[in-house]
């Protein structure tokens, strides 16, 4: 959208919201403009586009549960395995849209999610959850992923912040009781990716999702992510202490104090055996780190965690941004190693950029959240059948991707749009506060 033409679409945004344009123009006015028109535009489509998708075309109801695969063409694969991780999310982000908007019809989609979650996927012998069963409902892939374990937290936390169903929050302590005991390095610290069913410690495995490393980045900021949610709703003296060791062992061993970047595999004593960039990973991180400080209420933790947030968002934008908007998918030492540019990525970069702004109130931080989210809006939102696509070319053509899969979800999508609302709230309350 060309400079001119995105001024006149917030003009008229700020119209529709009743914003006052006595100053319509000047500096003073312009953010406030600017963020009120990437509020509307989130909400829209979250409540339009996202959320309607997901109601109208994935559950299963013949099998109950969600369709494991529904192709690029919305062709369903009948029988296609199912996983934990799809429905773990989808609770997630429905609890959320009914917490947000008490609309019925997302509490019953919140609700046919967390009944899936127990009852289809819960291991009754060992405890937590299937990262896979088979299409008519049997035990899959009955390793447990801590990585999946920590989203079954995260969905039924919110679940019970939503709706205040003890059941769930008893589950998701279940879960967590059970990732601390077993999955715990009690040598080195951090937690291990990998373990089996009845919760014995695995050796790295070849083509495990989480990669061939005894523990990887991606497992650990989830854990952080889901231990912070778990905590909103538990405010349990154990939990809290355990959050804030996972704190700062990540800013001890995964971030990179050189580089701003995410150290991606590591070996049990934190030793790096990557040298891989993930830049949606990185800016993901940087307001996940400082969400997970502002749970824990440490003020001099908010304090370090902001600058290091800060930090990460800075390399992201210098190192990891086409001019375009779009977020490159992973690089390193030599330069880009993977130039498509994947949904998730895109909605991590618009929510921690504008995360960045609101920690330092630099313009150009709030001028890359609002350029992701038009790139989001140019090359990701699927005109045709509604969600977004998965991934686009670095000159955004769009690839034949499957539409729902194990790991294509409303998560990534629809925390975009909700994060924004609500930071675009805070500061617009932030600026007519005295």
């Amino acid at each position: 959208m060309l400079p001119k033409t995105r001024t006149l679409f917030s003009l008229l945004i700020a119209i529709c919201l009743g914003l006052p344009l006595q100053r319509a123009g000047a500096a003073q006015d312009a953010p406030r403009i600017e963020l009120a028109a990437l509020s509307a535009g989130a909400e829209q489509e979250v409540k339009g586009n996202i959320l309607p998708f997901w109601l109208k075309y994935t559950r299963d109801a013949d099998d109950g549960g969600y369709y494991g695969f529904i192709g690029a063409d919305m062709t369903v694969k009948k029988g296609a395995s199912r996983g934990s991780l799809l429905t773990s999310r989808v609770l997630w982000t429905f609890s959320t849209a009914y917490r947000t908007y008490h609309d019925p019809a997302y509490l019953e989609m919140a609700t046919y999610a967390y009944h899936d979650l127990v009852e289809h996927f819960w291991d009754k012998e060992d405890g937590g959850i299937f990262w896979t069963i088979t299409g008519d409902g049997k035990p899959e892939a009955v390793n447990k992923l801590i990585y999946g374990e920590v989203f079954g937290i995260y969905g039924l936390a919110e679940y019970y912040r939503a709706t205040g169903d003890r059941a769930a929050l008893d589950s998701a302590i279940s879960i967590y009781n059970l990732v601390e005991k077993n999955a715990h390095d009690p040598k080195y610290g951090g937690y291990y990716d990998l373990l089996d069913r009845k919760w014995g410690r695995m050796g790295p495995m070849p083509h495990s999702p989480m990669g061939d490393a005894a523990k990887s980045q991606n497992s650990h900021i989830h854990i952080m992510e889901a231990y912070t949610e778990l905590l909103r709703v538990w405010p349990d003296a154990g939990l809290r202490a355990n959050l804030r060791a996972l704190v700062d062992m990540t800013i001890q061993h995964i971030i990179d104090p050189r580089t701003h970047h995410l150290i991606l595999f590591m070996k049990e004593d934190w030793t790096p055996v990557s040298d891989g960039v993930s830049y949606g990973h990185d800016i993901e991180l940087s307001w996940l780190l400082d969400e997970a400080a502002g749970v824990l209420g440490d003020p001099a933790l908010i304090a370090r965690t902001r600058a290091i947030s800060l930090d990460i968002a800075r390399a992201t934008l210098a190192e990891g941004i086409d001019p375009d908007g779009g977020v490159i998918n992973e690089g390193g030492p030599h330069g880009y190693t993977d130039t498509d540019k994947d949904w998730w990525p895109q909605a991590e970069a618009a929510i921690g950029f504008l995360n960045a702004y609101q920690l330092s109130g630099e313009p150009r931080f709030l001028e890359a959240s609002r350029h992701s989210w038009e790139f989001i809006q140019a090359r990701f939102v699927d005109r045709k059948y509604g969600d977004w696509i998965e991934k686009v070319k670095r000159d955004g053509t769009p690839v034949a991707r499957p539409k729902v899969t194990l790991w294509k979800c409303p998560y990534h999508s629809s925390r975009s749009c909700f994060e924004l609302m609500e930071r675009v709230r805070e500061l617009t309350e932030e600026r007519v506060s005295p």
